[in-house]
């Protein structure tokens, strides 16, 4: 069956612009594709195909070929005869490596997926795919990838689910016109701060990583679906960034207590600091933790609030509190006065 198709295919020439052969069991590409230098689109899916005939360089014209679901072990090095190719399906293979000098050719390539292969690296060389807009390595076996992949500056959509990533390239704020990225099943426990300046992006799947906390500046975001659930960020628990300094300056402790106390209006102490403008002047200088809202000088611990996102996000149905912004909170709770504080109010 299949050979009667290509014969009919054959039959038109140079007038011939879409070959499809789907699921024939094909153990080889026909070498006679050479005779068909106008195809335009190549579907050879679902076929036990292991290599790559030589004679696929002469599609110069080709725009569009799926190799899915085939038996490929690489990336070949014929796909950079392809000048025209814009669109390259190799999911559903076995491929574990690139060949040498693949991504020369594929200046035109605007979609690349290489979804169930079996990748542990992507080469530097894939920065050369410059139209690159939409990238798809699903269901590998990858445990980095490079620096490299960030200088695609037309990037659009990169999918990177059940890898087996630790962390993601400081350098993706290079990806400015990323709008949807997905790291969904990775091993990934942080984000980059680089992160937070892709001010195009609108779709961020972390799902089922180990991530505990957002970099500064995440809530600035314009983000219409986040999704995280399976991170131990949802135990809701801060997460300490600075060690807790055990001994505090007099200033320090007298400036706290008597700043809650007046905001509890005492009336000892608001009668008695009229004559302390020194002290008044100190005082004047604390701020309050946006957490627990008591007052404090100098010293301060980082830690997590939680609070619910925006209306305008599309978020997973297991998450209800999302920690976004890191505060400043250095409150320790004065339970008992102490009369001796009085005495050095002017520290």
């Amino acid at each position: 069956m299949a050979e009667k198709l290509l014969v009919r295919a054959l039959k038109g020439g140079k007038s011939t612009k879409i070959v499809t052969l789907n699921g024939k069991n094909m153990t080889k590409m026909p070498s006679m594709l050479e005779n068909l230098p106008g195809l335009k689109t190549l579907d050879l899916q679902n076929n036990r195909i292991p290599k790559v005939c030589p004679e696929i360089s002469t599609l110069t014209q080709l725009t569009a070929l799926n190799l899915g679901n085939n038996l490929l072990e690489e990336v070949p090095e014929e796909m950079k005869c392809l000048t025209s190719l814009k669109k390259l399906h190799l999911f559903g293979n076995k491929i574990h490596r690139f060949a040498s000098g693949v991504c020369d050719g594929l200046q035109n390539l605007i979609l690349l997926n290489l979804n169930n292969n079996q990748l542990t690296w992507i080469p530097q060389e894939i920065s050369r795919l410059k139209s690159l807009t939409y990238l798809s390595i699903n269901h590998n076996q990858l445990t980095s990838i490079p620096r490299e992949l960030c200088f695609l500056e037309n990037l659009s959509e990169l999918q990177l689910n059940y890898n087996q990533l630790i962390c993601i390239p400081k350098e993706i704020n290079f990806l400015k016109k990323l709008q949807k990225l997905l790291l969904v099943r990775n091993n990934i426990e942080s984000l980059p701060e680089g992160l937070c300046d892709l001010l195009n992006l609108r779709i961020l799947d972390i799902a089922g990583n180990v991530i505990q906390i957002f970099p500064p500046g995440f809530q600035d975001l314009k983000l219409m679906e986040f999704y995280c659930e399976g991170n131990p960020l949802f135990l809701k628990q801060p997460v300490n960034a600075v060690k807790h300094k055990d001994i505090w300056s007099l200033q320090e402790i007298t400036s706290r207590f008597i700043m809650n106390q007046l905001a509890e209006k005492d009336p000892f102490l608001m009668q008695a600091i009229e004559w302390y403008p020194q002290v008044r002047n100190i005082i004047s200088q604390g701020r309050k933790c946006a957490i627990c809202g008591k007052s404090f000088l100098t010293t301060w611990l980082e830690c997590v609030e939680f609070f619910p996102p925006s209306k305008n996000w599309k978020i997973s149905r297991n998450l209800q509190l999302v920690p976004l912004r890191i505060l400043i909170c250095s409150y320790k709770c004065f339970n008992q006065r102490d009369p001796n504080l009085f005495g050095i109010a002017q520290v």
